[in-house]
């Protein structure tokens, strides 16, 4: 259809300008988010005021009904410049995408849609706690129900920018005679619950997150757990979402290195009539692994889009190993791409005082491998593969 190609293309070239306006924002300051380990604040607001924080809520809610495709062109925009303001973005998304696609006709969840699209609230994650680490699949905490309320309290390992959100999407056991595997997702806003910190975070990289732990004690409506159980969730939702919504803030992470190594050998070649320096292949390299990692996370989308409303194809083992392997592919070409541009830079990507330095951006992507670590997940997918049988022609 015509017409609706047309609309796509003019909200697509609206957001990309409104995420280039936050982005100016976010680069100004992503040095000093590095520097002191602080919330992005100044890029936050700048979000907020180009209403990007609720566009995937559906326009009869007040939103702009935003594509995931469109969402994480969001991200790659944010993710050159400033990295961790745009894996908040991601994580807000991603949660952002379970409730809307789950609400179901809820009233209460499509209330709190509403107010996040007017009010432009921020929601935070929380899905991992204690023993489990890094296993979203299991729960400890159980949802107490008491009358028309519920109360939960979980020690959480990590919930990102928790003091800094206006609500917090956690999940939690069903009930307290409930497998760790049966769960909930739970919808909460800042006036449902308080925090009490478990511990810091001070890390090497994506240090503007604010990842710190937490006790969570929360009472809200019973009517704010989405209907559908989570299992349903993380299969159709979670998992697609954050694997290829993370991959483009690492992807823009990638070009800013590989643009930052561009311009140094550029000036080189300036500088010496013409020859080439000797991180000059590297620079070759980082060009041919960012091309290489925007190839799978574009065809990875396409494939994804495609499916959405599928639920037999997207619940299929084929599918569920593909998007959990684009998070492997993603993170580790994402990682090499910036490695080579610092070599292609030398000891001026190695500086921290240089125009071309790339610290900031090496120490931020070596934890996208980390993020649900890479090992985890190919030693989870061992047995699937065992079970796929391999491709017998290139198309096939």
């Amino acid at each position: 259809m015509p017409g609706a190609a047309r609309v796509i293309s003019v909200r697509q070239n609206d957001l990309t300008a409104r995420a280039r306006a936050a982005a100016e924002v976010a680069q100004a300051n992503a040095g000093a988010v590095d520097a002191e380990a602080r919330f992005p604040s100044e890029s936050l607001a700048e979000i907020r005021r180009q209403r990007l924080l609720g566009i995937q809520v559906p326009q009869g809610l007040g939103g702009e009904g935003a594509s995931i495709a469109e969402i994480a062109d969001v991200c790659y925009i944010l993710g050159q410049a400033c990295s961790s303001t745009a894996l908040i973005y991601a994580m807000h998304q991603i949660k952002m995408a379970c409730i809307v696609r789950h609400t179901k006709g809820n009233t209460a969840l499509e209330r709190i849609l509403g107010r996040i699209a007017t009010d432009q609230l921020l929601m935070a994650s929380s899905t991992t706690e204690g023993q489990a680490g890094g296993n979203v699949r299991s729960s400890e905490a159980a949802v107490e129900h008491d009358g028309e309320q519920i109360t939960l309290e979980r020690k959480a390992t990590v919930i990102s920018y928790a003091v800094e959100a206006d609500g917090v999407v956690t999940t939690a056991r069903r009930a307290a005679d409930a497998a760790g595997s049966d769960q909930v997702l739970l919808v909460l806003l800042k006036a449902d619950y308080t925090l009490e910190r478990l511990q810091i975070w001070d890390t090497l990289g994506m240090r503007g997150t604010h990842s710190e732990g937490f006790t969570l004690r929360a009472r809200a409506a019973a009517e704010q757990i989405i209907p559908e159980p989570y299992d349903r969730i993380h299969v159709q939702t979670m998992v697609p979402f954050a694997h290829l919504l993370w991959g483009s803030v690492w992807a823009g992470i990638a070009a800013a290195a590989t643009g930052k190594a561009q311009a140094f050998v550029r000036h080189a070649v300036r500088a010496s009539n013409g020859q080439m320096p000797p991180g000059a292949p590297h620079f070759t390299q980082a060009v041919s692994s960012l091309r290489t990692l925007r190839g799978v996370l574009a065809a990875n989308l396409r494939s994804y889009e495609v499916i959405m409303q599928d639920e037999k194809a997207i619940s299929s083992l084929e599918f569920q190993a593909m998007i959990t392997l684009t998070k492997v592919q993603a993170s580790e070409l994402a990682v090499t791409t910036v490695l080579s541009s610092l070599r292609a830079c030398g000891l001026s990507g190695y500086r921290n005082d240089t125009e071309f330095t790339i610290g900031r951006l090496l120490r931020d992507v070596l934890s996208a491998p980390l993020m649900i670590n890479n090992d985890r997940i190919l030693t989870n997918l061992a047995t699937t593969s065992l079970m796929t049988p391999l491709p017998t022609s290139i198309s096939g």
